[in-house]
């Protein structure tokens, strides 16, 4: 199973960025999908998910601003990123719970990660 990240970039300070996530494989099926960040000299944290249902959860830093969904027949999820401050610069991850084809296992993957710079 891969996870491939895709539009992170450079983006002014209150600008908007769209990050893609699509997933591919031996997939039966995929539970929680959601991003992690993580700046320079800083955990990964966790910025949002969303279940197979479309529950979401977000961190309190980006609520109100950042906005995760997920295309379930595309395994794909999405991050759209407004009103960008430069302290949300970092890397970002995606991050799946996947149900393996014929195995029935569920396995977490990572993405291999996407530079979002916010410049002020």
């Amino acid at each position: 199973v891969q996870l491939v990240e895709s539009g992170g970039g450079l983006v002014q300070a209150g600008g908007s960025l769209r990050l893609s996530c699509a997933a591919s494989g031996s997939i039966f099926s995929i539970n929680r999908m959601g991003w992690y960040r993580q700046a320079p000299g800083a955990q990964r944290e966790l910025v949002g998910d969303v279940t197979s249902g479309g529950s979401t959860n977000y961190a309190d830093s980006v609520k109100g601003r950042f906005t995760i969904s997920r295309d379930n027949a595309k395994n794909t999820v999405y991050l759209q990123m407004n009103s960008l401050k430069p302290e949300d610069t970092a890397v970002y991850y995606c991050n799946a719970d996947v149900i393996l084809r014929n195995i029935g296992s569920r396995v977490n993957y990572w993405g291999q990660g996407t530079q979002v710079t916010v410049s002020s």
